[in-house]
């Protein structure tokens, strides 16, 4: 069967164990780059199919892996994060706009 996806750092030794024969190849950054995003898409849509805690879980390592990819510190985004909640709120109220009308 052929993949060609992004697989967590420890699949390709977890198959040999099982006695599986497989191929994979070390990304280049631009692949990388591209792979992360086709797996977090991969991943939430398994989360919306059967949302638990270890979808979930999928999605914060693809997120993790992306925070660093793009350089950023995970602190420096939480402290934002809770920034902007303090300043413009959350979505914990589940508000919908439904039209802004102009004076």
């Amino acid at each position: 069967m052929i993949y060609n996806k992004l697989v967590r750092d420890k699949i390709p030794e977890i198959l040999k164990r099982m006695g599986k024969r497989s191929s994979h190849h070390t990304a280049s950054p631009d692949e990388y780059e591209q792979k992360l995003w086709e797996k977090l898409n991969e991943e939430i849509e398994e989360f919306k199919e059967v949302p638990c805690d270890e979808e979930m879980a999928d999605i914060l390592e693809v997120i993790e892996a992306i925070l660093v990819h793009c350089g950023l510190d995970p602190y420096e985004v939480e402290t934002a994060r809770q920034t902007k909640a303090a300043s413009r709120g959350s979505f914990k109220q589940r508000t919908i706009l439904e039209e802004v009308v102009e004076k």
